[in-house]
Formats: structure tokens, C-alpha cells, sequence
């Protein structure tokens, strides 16, 4: 008699394909959490750029490392979102909004890590004399690099990663079309508003939430929309 035939090498390839995406959108949602937690403790912890005089350091240093220790990790997390993101578009990935996709998106992790860093720098100086490193000028430099780099030039590669990703949606159909404009609202926030204000620095992470829970749910409710078929039910890829 014959044994019963296992799973063949396509069945298992499809079974891991079909996982990935549900393991992107939990890392993606995972992301959100840490990014945002970190990103309110920094904000409530750390005074004002313009009227700071230093003298947080005295009670928040231990939550400023707390917040600081988070970053590796939701930075971990987004390295994984971004494959699931990629993995979604499949073979109608267009390389050139790709290349802007992915370039954007590594960009604004290693600023995020650079403006951590300095931060990190500032609580272990202070640390090591505390009077004298608040009072000096080394102490203002290294805020104004944390608030520049965090505050500015990693929320504009945020807005570009998301203005790309919006594009590409809309040229593939991969995800709704509600999804795709309300990205491209979020760019432009991110993109034109200048200020330092906590809620603007949680709109990508609220992002990244709410395109990690729609890819979860649709891939947990049996409703995927893979990749092959979304630009063929639409008449293929735009060129």
C-alpha cells in the first residue's frame, strides 16, 4: 500500500508566502507601539529645545534611557514592515518608486538611530559631570543636532517613504484606493509641517498602524488580495 502523499514543495511555499505578510503587519504594528511610546516619553521628558536649560537631566535621565532603549528594536520591526511592504507589490513592484520606497524608509531609520544616539550621548556626558556639561555649549550643539535631525530631516524621508508607497499602491492596486489618498494626505503633512509639537511626529506611526492592521486583518479574514491579481483585475500595471 502506498503511504499517503505530504504536502509537495508549491503547498509549502504558498503556506510561507502566506505567512510573511502576517508576520510584516504584526512587526509593523509592533513598530507603531515602540516607535510611539518612545517618541511621547522623549517628547514629555525632554524640555523644549528653545527655552532648555538642562535641568530635566536631573529626573529624566532614567526615563530619557528607558525611551532610548526602545528605538533599537522598533527599528528592527520597521526593517520588517518595509519587506512585507515590498512583498505585497510582488512582481509589479515598479523600480524606480521602489528604489525611492526602500531608499526613504532607510534613511529615516538611521536618523532616527543618529538623533537616538546623540541623545544617548547627552544623558551619559551629563552623567559624567553633570554641572559643568549643562552650562556648556557642547550641551546646546547636541540638542540641536537630536531636534534637527529627529524633528526635521527624519520626518520629511517619513513623508517620502510614504508618498512612494501611496504611488505605487495607486499604480498597482495592491491596497484600497481610500488607503492610497489618505497616504497621500499624511505625506503632505509630514512633508510641509515644520514644527516640533509631539503629534506631528506620531502621525507616522500611526500610519504604519493602520496599514499594518488592514494588511493583518485582510490576511486573517481569508480576504487577501495577493499581489498577481490586484493590477490584472485592473488591466495590468501602468506603464
Amino acid at each position: 500500500m502506498d503511504a499517503p502523499a505530504g504536502p509537495d514543495a508549491t503547498t509549502i511555499n504558498v503556506e510561507r508566502r502566506a505567512a510573511t505578510p502576517i508576520a510584516g503587519a504584526i512587526a509593523g504594528i509592533l513598530f507603531a507601539v515602540l516607535f510611539g511610546v518612545s517618541a511621547t516619553i522623549l517628547d514629555n521628558t525632554m524640555a523644549d529645545v528653545a527655552r532648555d536649560t538642562g535641568a530635566w537631566l536631573e529626573i529624566g535621565a532614567g526615563r530619557l534611557k528607558f525611551a532610548l532603549g526602545l528605538i533599537p528594536f522598533a527599528g528592527i520591526f520597521f526593517l520588517w514592515f518595509i519587506a512585507v511592504a515590498r512583498e505585497r507589490l510582488g512582481r509589479f513592484e515598479d523600480q524606480f518608486f521602489a528604489t525611492v520606497f526602500l531608499g526613504s524608509g532607510l534613511l529615516f531609520l538611521a536618523m532616527v538611530f543618529a538623533a537616538a544616539a546623540c541623545a544617548g550621548a547627552i544623558a551619559a556626558a551629563y552623567a559624567k559631570a553633570p554641572s559643568t556639561f549643562i552650562s556648556s555649549s557642547t550641551y546646546l550643539y547636541a540638542r540641536q543636532i537630536v531636534a534637527q535631525i529627529f524633528s526635521v530631516y527624519a520626518l520629511r524621508m517619513a513623508a517620502v517613504f510614504v508618498l512612494s508607497q501611496a504611488t505605487l499602491w495607486m499604480r498597482t492596486g495592491v491596497m484600497p484606493r481610500w488607503m492610497a489618498l489618505l497616504s497621500y494626505v499624511v505625506a503632505l503633512v509630514l512633508l510641509f509641517i515644520f514644527t516640533h509639537a509631539s503629534w506631528v511626529v506620531l502621525i507616522f506611526p500611526a500610519w504604519v498602524f493602520l496599514v499594518s492592521m488592514y494588511i493583518l486583518v485582510t490576511h486573517l479574514g481569508g480576504s487577501r488580495l495577493a499581489p498577481l491579481e490586484a493590477p490584472l483585475a485592473r488591466g495590468g500595471p501602468k506603464q
